[in-house]
């Protein structure tokens, strides 16, 4: 059980339920190909069936961390850190990226969209999932849209999220992991129909990297 402490603590964002941290290559979207340092928050209740990262959904599971470790640990290796999860914006954001931007990195989020926006940041990736639908200040501030794939059924929902963003938002589909050999094909055609939109791979996974 936390103690009242470390929850205050949690609220204001001084600590978070910290997954994993890693330096990598970001696989998917506009960055793609770009070497990055990833902050992985613990802690998700919109509940994709397809989530490859479930292990993520319990913040309980996930260790309190110091906000200034988290800095720490990203500035000895990147110059751009992506937060995400799980679900980032369960937590504020607010203290993280303004510790992250003092060090003069460029600061990226992956969001579902679905809680309020807190945090400042440099490049804000929004991949909206049916369960829980976006905020509107979500749809307001993405620089890139990424709609995941996993049946036919989804590229009509891509189209609805694609109204509701801003205009200047980068507009990718992504096949899900498991069900890419049929569904890249499908993609690959719909692009090919509709060139507002591009091709997001997961090419971290083709890689072998994290």
């Amino acid at each position: 059980m936390i103690s009242k402490e470390k929850q205050n603590a949690v609220n204001k964002g001084e600590i978070l339920p910290l997954m994993e941290e890693f330096y990598t290559i970001q696989g998917e979207g506009f960055h793609t190909g770009t070497a990055a340092y990833f902050i992985r928050i613990g802690g998700c209740d919109v509940g994709c069936h397809w989530c490859d990262v479930k292990e993520s959904w319990n913040a309980d599971l996930h260790p309190p961390t110091a906000t200034d470790i988290i800095v720490d640990n990203a500035a000895r290796y990147a110059d751009t850190v992506v937060v995400t999860g799980g679900e980032p914006l369960t937590w504020d954001m607010t203290l993280l990226t303004q510790k992250l931007k003092a060090k003069n990195l460029k600061v990226h989020i992956e969001t579902s969209g679905a809680y309020e926006v807190t945090g400042t940041w440099d490049w804000f990736c929004l991949s909206p999932k049916k369960t829980k639908l976006p905020v509107q200040a979500a749809y307001d501030i993405a620089d890139e849209l990424k709609v995941i794939i996993y049946n036919k059924h989804d590229f009509q929902f891509a189209e609805e999220q694609a109204a509701k963003v801003n205009s200047k938002s980068i507009l990718f589909l992504q096949p899900e992991w498991s069900r890419k050999e049929e569904m890249t094909p499908e993609i690959v055609e719909y692009v090919m129909k509709n060139p507002k939109w591009r091709v997001s791979l997961q090419t971290h996974k083709y890689l072998n990297i994290p």
